[in-house]
């Protein structure tokens, strides 16, 4: 709840001082043009999906890039649908890879994959004491 409070605070304290900047048209404009841009990124989302696919294919990125870097491009075009200053920066910012990594990075520690050695032979034991 606090951190919505502090996300609706910024918001609006963000939209106000620059529409008051650049006025109600521009402004207009801005929600406008950002919505839009938010429903081609979705739009485009099956394209995106595919090439993260050929990258996990040719071990470019991981399946956890790979997740968060689609999860952060979604989250982003939901923000610039979003009418406002601040979520549509945010929004922005989330469109780009790196910056999705680097978030990615700071809040999660991923756990390295346990994988199973090639030297581990799997045996089955017979008991062979019939009476």
């Amino acid at each position: 709840m606090i951190y919505f409070l502090i996300y609706l605070f910024l918001e609006i304290t963000i939209t106000l001082n620059i529409a008051k900047e650049i006025g109600s048209f521009y402004t207009f404009l801005e929600v406008i043009i950002s919505a839009i841009a938010g429903f081609l990124i979705i739009g485009n989302l099956r394209n995106t999906l595919s090439e993260g696919f050929r990258a996990i294919v040719e071990k470019r990125i991981s399946e956890e890039e790979f997740i968060n870097l689609n999860i952060f491009s979604f989250i982003g075009a939901i923000l610039l649908i979003i009418p406002g200053f601040f979520s549509d920066i945010v929004g922005i910012l989330f469109q780009f890879p790196y910056i999705a990594l680097m978030i990615t990075k700071k809040f999660y520690r991923f756990k390295k994959n346990n994988k199973r050695s090639d030297d581990v032979i799997d045996v089955e034991i017979i008991d062979d004491n019939s009476k």
